[in-house]
């Protein structure tokens, strides 16, 4: 389904950005439109795939993870991808998995609860992956934006 957003559903996005859990009444109160239209915008972004879900966003830290890292991986061969993915889907470290051009093949987003277990999971888990040519580690130490997307 293609679904052009407007300037109203825009607003709408923003809102449950802000919280998803807020009622749609107190979007349309915000927004000086009905609730109904509120529901009837979600419900088409929702169909459309432009809102994808509602999720608890959980703070790392809060529950012991203090390291966060990202991981360049370079491949001994491309066609080793899929078998590569299906490998580090497994990998609880992993938060997230970016097939990608430029100097690495995978770039990847791994939480840890310290520099130690980072290290083990290097030398334990990732570079154990036979496919697995080489890797480039960046230790994040701050991120001032997280989850933000242009609407």
């Amino acid at each position: 389904m293609n679904y052009e957003i407007d300037n109203l559903d825009r607003q709408i996005l923003a809102e449950l950005r802000r919280d998803a859990r807020v009622s749609f009444q107190d979007i349309a109160r915000r927004l000086l439109v009905s609730g109904g239209t509120v529901h009837v915008r979600v419900q088409k972004m929702r169909e459309a795939g432009v809102i994808k879900g509602f999720k608890v966003i959980l703070d790392p830290e809060k529950l012991g993870f203090d390291v966060c890292a990202f991981i360049g991986i370079n491949l001994h061969n491309a066609r080793d991808y899929p078998v590569v993915m299906e490998k580090l889907k497994g990998l609880p470290e992993i938060t997230e998995i970016h097939y990608t051009t430029g100097s690495y093949s995978i770039f990847v987003k791994v939480l840890t609860e310290s520099t130690r277990g980072l290290h083990q999971f290097l030398v334990e888990k990732l570079q154990k992956i036979d496919e697995i040519q080489s890797t480039e580690t960046f230790i994040s130490l701050d991120r001032p934006v997280e989850g933000k997307v242009p609407i």
